[in-house]
This record gives structure tokens, sequence and C-alpha cells, in this order.
């Protein structure tokens, strides 16, 4: 079939796709001596679909993936999505609220099943987005982290850790959500700073001979307060420290007691020791041995334990109804605004509450010193290296994991309770009664967090706690790709449970990758309306649907304005469609070793019309190639040219390049290398040198260019593979076999290696010459204001053989009449060149007068265009208002007209 005339990626990524899959090209080798090869990223979750930092992510894996199954390793990528507990539970309650109905109307049971109806839809969203990306991991080892092989490593594990003591039961402070009813981790919390108040409260002293003022942010929880605390070296209040002081409201005694922790400069100096409610209370607490009493229910509302008049109130409906009790008693001395750091739930951006609560807990003192020898150790390395820094840090301060949540989707704990209030962990009901000699059992109720079983994925997708081939082969995997952001919730973890329990890393290298943010570097939110579908990016969208889709569902309706605002303005006509290819090397540029990544829609057009350029290299390959000799039977002569033999260098360069780029994980660097060849030397120079010697050249010299034109061709679509599949895959299938290489697949076709006979110095040398002639003569012809259709002579003063062997080159590409040598030039108005020791200059006849006046306007032009951009950059509203990037091009434009003022001016001097 004949190649199109256009690339059209559509019909070309669902054909290509659909027979790679069905014939297991994606499957895991097995080749009986290869490398084995395993690459790992974060399982999506099921919530919904893929963003742009996934999108992201998968593509690099892929490029990695098609990289090392070309060069022949054993390769293994698994795909699979997390069951995301949280945050799938917030999703499906949404769905019921929106018919009235809550999860305790209808059970756990029937709740579940709409959360894997749910995951049934959501998951195969994913793998379609997945499968639209290109991305070719082994779809038949898919694995989902609630699946029946996985969920037996989650139990085994866990009681493991129980039998070992690192997991323990206890009633402690805990980051409590109140919305969602949950325990959630330190690094589910976020912190904001926010506007608030600080309260200055009268403590009366027991004996009545005054008060001590107690300086608070929260006067709700007054209510639990324990003690009152001063610093031991306060000379203010030492003489009250062991006292007593009356608790207002509650009308109890607590102690006044002595404590470091208190910071003598901040407020009265006398602060209100909490241990049910706050973290550093609860310490100071332990040190005192005091009583911690709660006041609040799990919805943050004020318990049976408050005066009744506040039982019930919500936690800032108490604290105002407080506020005017104390008022009321002329206790309340002062209220000032006040700078604070709130913690927020990233889910529901409630404010947590510090609640005590059962839980189960992980000892993670000696993970973590496991942890911290394989980084040393260097047998775990980060790429870049700094985030091994951060990797330390965090382990190296590490605390105990609050490993339960109170959620109905998750692991369900394996322990069970009798009617006494005793548990038994086992792997089983069945077991577990065997402990409890055989009592009535009822299971925890709670599940376990859902990084616990994100953190065995490395080993129980291989197959832990069995022995399998796979496990043998694959642990440690090569690389994990991930992002900057779960090095705590997810990396870490990951390599403190495969030392544990498999005494390897899960990992040989972590390269973290950057966060894909806007063109404007904000972060990608719902709220903000600036979250980009990778799907709509290779199938284009209207602005109608653009605006749909990202006013659909917010937490916010009142947003919808401003957003479809910015939507409409950013994208008047909606979004083109780009393809999976562009849209892959896009990703791929921008795959630098930065934090941030500015995703930028440029890029992707830019990557577009690479495709379409490198289609229409290779039809124009295509139609000097099929039907001719291509230089395929060795026993006919050849004889390539200084272009070929350089060509031939360059790819070899390019290659080199490529594999050094993947080696760092430098995706930037191989889309770089990629694009500069095929662009800017095959493109640009080397079709344009083969079409003299194809026109020109000797029987010989055209098999040569032939022969040429189709490996150099076969070999590029091989290298630029892993980043742009399936436009390779559709080229590859018809030059192949003219460049005399067979197989039913690009994907089966081994990767470039880099071969040292193809560098030919004296022929890069020579057409490195030949372009910077032909480049003096473009220069030439923009100065001498000459047409394209303009064909001139030029005369070069140098050596005549050189010139010689070059000038069909020349003559062609500069768009010449003739080109000669002369062993020097004559005096003349036009202007002259210099390429090293050679001078050059066209011969043109002109009108000295009317130059002189055309140069004339020219000048005034660009002196008027100075003068602009110099009143623009004078102005120092200009400089300090407009966005940096504004001011800079205002400063290109400048530098650009005074150098064109340099040469123009140059120019009429010589004609004066």
């Amino acid at each position: 079939m004949e190649l199109a005339k256009s690339f059209e990626p559509a019909d070309i990524e669902k054909r290509w796709y659909a027979q790679w899959e069905s014939a297991g090209y994606f499957k895991a080798g097995d080749k009986p001596e290869a490398p084995a090869y395993c690459i790992m990223l974060p399982p999506p979750n099921v919530t919904g679909t893929l963003h742009m930092g996934h999108a992201f992510q998968h593509t690099l894996m892929d490029a990695l993936t098609r990289y090392h199954r070309m060069a022949g390793d054993n390769t293994l990528w698994q795909p699979g999505t997390d069951h995301a507990g949280i945050a799938t539970q917030i999703v499906v309650e949404r769905q019921l609220d929106a018919q009235n109905i809550s999860r305790h109307d209808l059970g756990r049971e029937a709740f579940l099943e709409k959360v894997w109806d749910w995951k049934e839809h959501s998951g195969s969203t994913i793998t379609r987005q997945m499968r639209r990306l290109g991305t070719s991991p082994d779809w038949s080892r898919e694995r989902f982290t609630m699946d029946e092989g996985l969920s037996r490593a989650v139990t085994e594990v866990f009681v493991r850790l129980y039998r070992e003591g690192l997991i323990y039961r206890g009633k402690r402070l805990v980051n409590w959500d109140p919305v969602l009813q949950t325990a959630v981790s330190d690094l589910e919390v976020v912190s904001t700073e926010e506007v608030g108040f600080i309260w200055e409260i009268n403590y009366p002293l027991e004996d009545g001979s005054g008060h001590l003022t107690v300086a608070t942010t929260r006067p709700e929880t007054l209510l639990g307060d324990t003690a009152v605390a001063v610093h031991p070296e306060d000379e203010r209040y030492r003489h009250l420290i062991g006292t007593q002081v009356r608790l207002p409201i509650a009308e109890r005694s607590i102690p006044v007691i002595a404590d470091e922790y208190v910071d003598r400069a901040f407020g009265t100096g006398v602060v209100k020791i909490t241990p049910a409610h706050d973290f550093n209370d609860w310490q100071v607490g332990q040190r005192h041995k005091l009583v911690a009493i709660s006041v609040l229910t799990l919805d943050a509302r004020m318990n049976e334990l408050c005066p009744t008049e506040y039982q019930g109130l919500d936690r800032y409906e108490a604290r105002q109804k407080l506020l005017d009790a104390l008022q009321a008693q002329g206790l309340l001395v002062s209220a000032k605004p006040h700078k604070l750091m709130i913690p927020r739930g990233d889910r529901t951006h409630a404010a947590i509450e510090p609640m005590l609560t059962d839980q189960w807990f992980m000892s993670m003192e000696g993970l973590a010193g496991q942890g911290l020898d394989a980084v040393d150790s260097g047998e775990l390395k980060f790429v870049p290296e700094n985030w091994s820094t951060t990797y330390r840090q965090w382990l190296e301060n590490i605390q105990d994991w609050c490993v339960s949540r109170q959620l109905w989707w998750g692991h369900r704990i394996p322990a069970w309770y009798d009617a006494d209030g005793n548990f038994y962990v086992a792997y089983s009901e069945e077991e577990a009664r065997k402990q409890a000699g055989g009592r009535e059992l009822r299971q925890d109720e709670d599940v376990l967090d859902t990084w616990f079983s994100s953190a065995l994925w490395p080993f129980s997708t291989l197959g832990w706690p069995e022995q399998t081939p796979e496990l043998e082969r694959f642990l440690p995997t090569s690389v994990l790709v991930t992002g900057f952001d779960i090095i705590f919730f997810w990396v870490a973890r990951m390599v403190m449970m495969s030392l544990h329990f498999t005494g390897k890393v899960p990992f040989r290298e972590v390269y973290v990758t950057g966060l894909v943010r806007d063109s404007e570097g904000q972060k990608m939110s719902k709220s903000k309306g600036n979250v980009l579908d990778p799907i709509d990016l290779i199938d284009g969208i209207t602005v109608n649907d653009l605006v749909a889709k990202r006013t659909q569902g917010l937490m916010n309706p009142k947003q919808a304005a401003g957003i479809e605002k910015r939507t409409r303005k950013e994208f008047p006509a909606g979004i083109a469609a780009y393809g999976t290819d562009a849209l892959r090397f896009t990703f791929a540029s921008l795959a630098t070793h930065g934090r941030d990544i500015k995703f930028d829609l440029q890029r992707a057009e830019g990557y577009r019309n690479f495709c379409n350029k490198l289609w229409n290299a290779t039809r124009f390959a295509l139609m000097n190639l099929e039907g001719h000799d291509c230089g395929l039977d060795t026993s006919q002569p050849v004889d390539f040219s200084d272009a070929d033999r350089w060509i031939a260098s360059r790819l070899q360069q390019a290659v080199s390049e490529v594999h050094d780029a993947f080696a760092a994980y430098r995706f930037d660097q191989v889309a770089r290398a990629a694009y500069e060849f095929v662009w800017d030397e095959y493109c640009d120079w080397y079709l344009e040198l083969a079409k003299v010697q194809l026109n020109d050249g000797t029987p010989e010299q055209q098999r040569a260019t032939r022969r040429t034109l189709a490996t150099v061709l076969e070999t590029t679509l091989r290298l630029a593979h892993p980043i742009i599949p399936f436009i390779t895959e559709e080229l590859w299938q018809k030059v192949a076999p003219l460049a005399g290489v067979s197989g039913d697949s690009i994907m089966l076709a081994s990767y470039p290696q880099p071969d040292p006979s193809l560098d030919h110095p004296d022929s890069v040398a020579r057409i490195r010459m030949l372009k910077e002639l032909v480049n003096a003569c473009r220069t030439l012809r923009g100065e001498m204001n000459l047409s394209p259709a303009q064909r001139v002579p030029l005369v070069i003063e140098g050596d005549a053989a050189v010139i010689g062997a070059l000038a069909p080159y020349i003559c062609a590409l500069g768009k010449l009449s003739e080109v000669s040598a002369v062993p020097a030039l004559a005096d003349a108005d036009a202007p002259v060149a210099l390429v090293g020791d050679m001078r050059l200059m066209l011969v043109v006849e002109i009108d000295k007068d009317e130059e002189r006046a055309r140069l004339a306007k020219e000048i005034s032009r660009v002196q008027g265009e100075i003068a602009k951009a110099q009143g623009k950059l004078a102005n120092a509203s200009f400089v300090d208002k407009a966005p940096a990037a504004v001011v800079q091009q205002e400063q290109s434009r400048l530098a650009d007209f005074a150098a064109m003022l340099v040469k123009l001016e140059a120019q009429h001097a010589r004609l004066a």
C-alpha cells in the first residue's frame, strides 16, 4: 500500500496498537542468557483518569521499555491500578450523596459492591488511556492492589510483622479527618498559613490570690485542659509552679507545671495543656503523667464530657459560645489577629483534629535503618542524586506509622475480637478462633492504609510469598519512575518492606521526575480550571466541550464562571489534535532533571510539525528508492560521496548521544538528539545534497546515495521508535525492505548501536565547510534582497580544486546560476562574505542610486523600531509590571534591530 500524502495519526495509532497487542509483543521477555530489565512506576489509583503527570511518567516509562526491549533485554513492565482507599471511598460516597443516600443506609457489603462497580468502570478507563498513549506493558500480568494474590501478600505481611512485634495496637494521638472520620498520616496533611486569632484568657488561681493569663488559638479545647504550663526558668511564674488554677467553664482544678516546651516569648508565656487534642501537649502530658481528656466526637462535635449546654455543638460553634461565656465572666482578656498554620486533609480540606483513638501502628525505627543503609552503601541510587537527601532526612526522623484507617474500602485488618475485647491476629477467622479457644469473634472494622499494600507492590506483583521464577528473575526491579511527591508515601516504604521480607532492595535506581505544571508554572488542579486531559491533546477538543469538562463536578460551583472565562481566552478555538507521537515527543523533550515542568501547547504543535517533517522526508525517499537500484546487491560497485559518509557519521554521533541519554534518564536529550538529526541534518541538508547526487551523479554514486538514503532513514526510525512508536512503525514498514532489513515489526528489530567504522572525519570536515559556504551565500542573498527565484553567479576566492568539488552542491543549495573559483576578487561594490580564508561575492548588476535610496529608507525604518523598543525599556512601569517573558522579548527585538542597523549602514557606506 502506498504511503499516504499526509500524516494522519488516528488510524495509524489504532491499527498498530491492536496489531502489537494481539501479536503478544508486550509480553515479558524470557530469552535465555539475556539480562532482565524490569521497570516500575506508581500504579494510578482507580478514582478517575490519567492526569498529565501520570501520562508524562507513563510515556517516559514506555520509552525505557521499548528501548530495552529492542536492545535485547528480557523486559517486564507490569501494569496495574491502586485501590486508593480514601480517594475511592470519597468518590463513591459523593455519587451516593447526589441520590440522598449514605453508605450507612446501604450497609458495608452493599456499599462495597458499589465501589467494585466503580472500580471496573474507572479502571477500564485508565487502561484505555494507557493504550491511547502507546504504552506497551505486559497486559497479561495486569494487577490490582486488591486482587486475591496481592491481598494474600498483605495479610501475610501484617501477620508476620505483628508476630515479630513490629505491628502493635495502642491508644495514641493521630491526625483525624472529621469529614472522612478516619485517621490520616502526616503525609496526607497539608498545612496552610491562615489568618485567625490568638485569645488571652484568665485562669483564676485556686487560692483566689490572682490569675494566670493563658494564650491560645484553640479556646474550644479548654474543656479538655489538664494543666497549664510555664517555663521552669521564667521568673514571672516560678513561684506558682505546683499550685492549682480553676479551669473556666469546666470548674475543675488543674495543676501549674513547668516544662521547657513553653516558649517564654510567645503570648503571655503561659500555655494550656490539652493532651488529647494537641501533639505537643500529648508529649508534655506523657512527661508529667497527665490524664488525657478527649472532648470531641469523631465528627468534631463536643462530647458528653463537656457541660450540657456545649454537648453536640460543632467545634467552631462551641468556640464562639465558650468565648461569649468567658466574656460574660470577665475572663476573656483579648482577641488579637494572628497568622497560624492550619493542618488540613489533602482530600477533604477539612481542618485536621488531633484525636486520641485506638489504632494499629507499625514500628519503623529498625526498618528505617535498613532503608538508610541501602542508600549509604550505593545499593539504591536516586536520579537526580539530590533526592537521596530528601529520602534520608525523612527516614532519619521517621515516626511509627499509623496503618489503620476507619474506612470500608480497603484491605480489612486481619484481627478478630472476642466479647471481652481481646484481639487475635491471624491469617483467617478459623485460625483466630483456634487462638480464642473457639469463642465467637468479630473482625476489626478498620482497613489498612492504602500505602501499606502499595509498599508491597515490587514483590507482591511477582508472586510473593511464593518463590516464583519471576520473583527470582525480576527482583530487584531495574528502575522505578516516580514523582518526588511520593518519595515518603511510597518509595521509602517499598524499600523498607522489600528489604525486610525479601532481603533485596525493590529497585536499583529511582528516577525522580518533575511535576507537570501549566505553561505559567501553576500546579494543574480542578479548582484552578487549568487541568489538561492528555487524550484531549491527542484527539483535540472544542472549546465548548473543554469548558464543560473543566467546570463539571467542581467542589465550589461558584468557580465555574471564572474558569470558563479563562478557558475561552486561552483556547478560543479549542485544542487541536496533535496525535500520540507529538504528545509523547513533547513529554520527552520536557523531561529535564528539574523539579517543575511547564507544559506548553506550542511545544506539542512544534513536535506535530516534526512528525510531518519525518513523514514528508520518507515520502521523498520512497519516491527516489522504490523501483530503483538501492545498492542491496553488494556485487555492484558503489561510490559514496562526502555527503553520504557525513550523514552516516552524523547518525553514529546521534546514536551514541541517545544511548548515553537513556542511560542517564535524560529523555530531553534523547528527544533533542533525534530532533536535531532528523530536522537539521537529514532533512535540511542531506536530502538536498542527495538530490544533486541523484540528478547528476554516476550510476555508482546514485546507487550509493540510494543505499545511504534507505539505511540511514531505517536506522533513524529505529532510533526514534521508543519516543514516537506509531509513526516510526508505519514508515519502517515501507523503508525497511528497501534497506535490506526484514521483520514483522519495528518492535522486534534491534536497537541501533554505534559503529566506529562509519565515522568519517575528513568527510565531516568537508561538509562542514560546504554548509558554511552555503550559509554565507544565503546571507549575501538576504543582504542584497535577492528573491529566491533570481539565480546569479557566485565567485569564490580560494582553492580551485576544493571549490570545484563543492560547486554543484553550492550552486543547487544557494540557488545560483554558476559557481567559479578565482585567484582574487576584483574590487566591487557588492558585499563580500568570509569563510575561513575564502572570500565570496555574488555577481549582481545594481543601480547604485536606487540601492542607496532603498538602504536609506530601510535604515530609517530600523532606527524608528529601535527608538520604540528603547522607549518601552526605559519605561519603569513597563519593565516592572509586564511579564518577564514580554520584557525579554522586547530586549531581544532591540538587539536584533541594532545588529540589522550595523549591517545596513555598512552596505550604505560601501555604496557612498
